[in-house]
């Protein structure tokens, strides 16, 4: 009616953690955001097995990043989130793994507070856990680690930004070291331990393609690591410390369990 005025909804941003890979890890309440969803912006490394549980109609559009200027790209899915929010659409930000690991998620959360769009983080299963355990790798275990860190490999082009005495601190304790995205700079993460006197000894293994069957896990020490990569492709999560030993009796894939995953 003339000389009223009319007030749209604001929609509901879901950040949803998709899991480490295989879509049938992604969580229930996941898949039914993902479902209901009216736009759904994904990452480029989920699974798009996933995008098939879209409804009908729904608005997929692949804000992966590119090199460059992330920061840039980062204010720009945030903005396009924003703006779909305001139309009053529902919209699930579908990301791998769990959305505050190394995932922006909370740098999504906070520009979505700002300009007051409600929004609901929906965790995922992380890689950091769930790529050792399709492996075969405990990331903690009572005899052998009580404790775990988990460092972003490519977070900085200065890899003195971790704390890598901290994290040799931790494996000389007996605790577990779990790298994300550092396949490109693993010689440079071997060199960092061993300079703060992590033995070259400690076990290391670079799982790529997780919770796949065809799964690529390399095993060896910090001494021969490097040279053991060959071939093998990212994403990769490197685990570093003794629990890398229990996968000879645990790795459970290899030793012939069934389960429906492609």
């Amino acid at each position: 009616m003339s000389g009223q005025n009319i007030v749209k909804h604001l929609g509901t941003v879901y950040i949803v953690g998709a899991g480490p890979g295989n879509p049938d890890l992604i969580t229930v309440r996941g898949l039914t955001c993902l479902r209901e969803a009216d736009v759904v912006f994904h990452d480029r490394l989920i699974d798009l097995h996933l995008l098939e549980e879209a409804r009908p109609g729904a608005e997929v559009i692949n804000v992966g990043k590119e090199t460059g200027d992330e920061n840039l790209q980062q204010e720009h899915i945030q903005w396009l989130m924003i703006e779909k929010a305001r139309e009053g659409k529902s919209v699930c930000r579908l990301k791998g793994g769990d959305p505050f690991v190394f995932g922006r998620g909370g740098e999504e959360a906070r520009a979505l507070s700002d300009a007051g769009i409600p929004f609901e983080i929906v965790p995922g299963v992380s890689s950091a856990i769930a790529v050792p355990a399709f492996a075969g790798i405990p990331v903690t275990h009572r005899d052998h680690a009580h404790s775990f860190m988990v460092i972003a490999g490519s977070r900085s082009h200065d890899l003195e930004a971790p704390d890598w005495a901290a994290a040799t601190a931790l494996v000389k304790a007996g605790g577990t070291v779990i790298v994300l995205m550092g396949l490109s700079r693993l010689r440079a993460i071997v060199e960092h331990l061993t300079a703060h006197s992590c033995a070259s000894t400690i076990p290391v293994a670079v799982i790529s393609r997780g919770s796949y069957l065809i799964q690529d896990c390399r095993v060896g020490s910090l001494a021969d690591i490097a040279a053991r990569v060959e071939g093998i492709k990212p994403p990769a999560v490197i685990v570093i410390g003794e629990v890398v030993s229990l996968r000879n009796q645990i790795q459970w894939m290899e030793l012939g369990a069934k389960f429906e995953f492609e």
